[in-house]
């Protein structure tokens, strides 16, 4: 049903995990982030996808690595709670009235 809501919506589908994925409740997983993949030979995806994935601290820093090397850009990052909640670094409402 929440895919059905989510095409009639028309909101765009990002590939990897899922909002709601297994991944998002590990107890070792600390961040969320959704990013765009820029480089043709990424690790992540092709050229242009736009993705959504959970991750450690260690794998996080990976991201941030690739960020500085152009291969990707981080478009969006939370912090991912013990309980799974979403900590978003910057006001998502601030960010829709732009």
């Amino acid at each position: 049903m929440l895919a059905e809501a989510r095409q009639k919506s028309g909101a765009e589908q990002l590939k990897g995990h899922d909002i709601l994925a297994l991944e998002r409740f590990d107890p070792e997983v600390h961040h969320m982030v959704i990013f765009e993949v820029l480089s043709g030979n990424s690790f992540a995806g092709s050229k242009g996808d736009r993705m959504r994935l959970f991750l450690t601290d260690a794998g996080y820093q990976k991201f941030q690595d690739r960020q500085e090397q152009g291969e990707i850009r981080i478009e969006d990052h939370a912090k991912v709670t013990p309980s799974g909640h979403l900590c978003y670094d910057r006001s998502r409402d601030r960010d829709l009235t732009r």
